[in-house]
């Protein structure tokens, strides 16, 4: 597999992430096995995860086959931390909070280090230079290689980065950002894409498939396996069954049909190539649904392509995102 740079670091990822937000619940120990050997088999390297995936099981679980089944080194362990199950606070941008998780991350996941961590959201009521000195903090002591948030809209993300940037060798730069970015979500491109490319930071976009649904398999009913049909993940996926992503999935089927490939392809093909995108991270429920996902290495789509999916797909960015004189 591929490998880019994250973002303006010296540090390489393989250009498709391994996600494992259903490790733990959803998909147990045989399942994620089987995923994460069929992804270091194809030069996976990136593995993304959570401390409040499976309520820290996904942690747990994903340690466990590093001892036995994938070597530490082969992989690049992403993780996030700020998320927590309070419904009066949502999320815990402290210092203490941040540092006490990747600690307990650590533990579960049986490495002294891993080599992304994330700030999982914006915390408005901890100051940000609070926030962004746990990074610095967790890259000094070893414990995180590299620094990155997530769920930060532009203007928070740019504010982030430029304080990082301006004591260099003294805070740590934000090297990724992860957010949902996919054909039927590209409400990143308004400010956050724009924002990382100028500052050099890369885009782990989450929920490349449009929350599995760009696959087309909800096209006429609900699979009684999928996400979908799932107690804990059917609200999630539910925004996206509507008339205007419907005529988005039947673009994209149309795409595949006449390049012979599926719509999963066509749908990780765009997201993949996009500028500023270092590695879509895909979550699967078995190792075929992985296998499926990774094949899409040996496809780039043809201009005219990416042109009808832009297109069919295009967000509405009026003032102030664009030019003013142009409106």
């Amino acid at each position: 597999m591929e490998q880019r740079h994250l973002g303006r670091t010296g540090l390489r990822v393989s250009r498709i992430g391994l996600g494992t937000l259903t490790w733990g619940r959803d998909t147990d120990e045989h399942d994620a096995a089987a995923q994460l050997k069929a992804f270091w088999e194809a030069g996976g390297t990136l593995v993304d995860t959570a401390d409040v995936y499976g309520d820290g099981e996904a942690e747990y679980l994903l340690g466990r086959l590093m001892e036995g089944l994938v070597p530490r080194r082969d992989l690049v362990v992403s993780t996030k931390a700020g998320s927590v199950p309070d419904p009066e606070r949502r999320v815990d941008g402290s210092r203490g909070h941040l540092l006490a998780a990747l600690d307990a991350s650590l533990a579960r996941l049986g490495t002294d280090y891993v080599d992304v961590w994330h700030i999982h959201a914006y915390d408005p009521d901890t100051p940000l230079e609070e926030t962004l000195q746990a990074l610095d903090l967790a890259v000094s002591s070893g414990r995180a290689r590299y620094a990155g948030v997530s769920n930060f809209c532009g203007w928070q993300l740019a504010k982030a980065a430029t304080w990082q940037l301006a004591a260099p060798g003294i805070r740590t730069r934000l090297s990724s950002t992860q957010l949902e970015y996919s054909l039927l979500q590209r409400g990143v491109e308004r400010e956050v894409l724009p924002a990382a490319l100028d500052l050099g930071i890369g885009l782990l976009p989450s929920s490349p498939l449009g929350r599995g649904v760009l696959t087309g398999k909800y096209r006429n009913a609900t699979p009684v396996d999928s996400r979908g049909a799932s107690e804990h993940l059917a609200p999630f996926v539910a925004p996206y069954l509507d008339d205007t992503a419907s005529r988005i999935v039947d673009a994209v089927q149309t795409a595949a049909d006449g390049l012979a490939v599926t719509p999963l392809q066509v749908a990780l093909a765009w997201i993949r190539d996009r500028p500023g995108v270092a590695a879509p991270i895909v979550g699967a429920r078995n190792a075929q649904q992985l296998t499926a996902a990774l094949s899409v290495e040996t496809l780039s789509l043809p201009d005219e392509i990416c042109r009808a999916l832009d297109d069919v797909s295009a967000p509405v960015h009026r003032y102030p995102d664009h030019d003013w004189s142009t409106l």
